[in-house]
């Protein structure tokens, strides 16, 4: 019974260190997916797109929003510059 107790705390930290290690790397990439309904793709939006877009708003003399808080064709605009950079 003793080796069987053993045996379980050992499966039980082992799946506990997996868990950690999983997350831990989901938290180093950063970010979040978004999806670019105008090019049919993804950008993880992290501190890389952030500078992006604080650069298209200083290029296209826009006040800073949050990106989901502008309206769709601002959207568009955004994700049609992004392309070309």
């Amino acid at each position: 019974m003793r080796q069987v107790s053993r045996w379980i705390n050992s499966l039980l930290f082992a799946a506990l260190l997996g868990s950690a290690v999983m997350l831990g790397g989901c938290a180093a990439q950063g970010g979040y997916r978004v999806y670019d309904p105008y090019h049919n793709d993804y950008h993880r939006w992290d501190d890389h797109e952030t500078g992006f877009y604080v650069q298209w708003e200083g290029e296209t003399r826009r006040d800073h929003h949050d990106f989901d808080k502008r309206d769709k064709d601002e959207q568009k605009e955004y994700w049609d510059w992004r392309h070309r950079h």
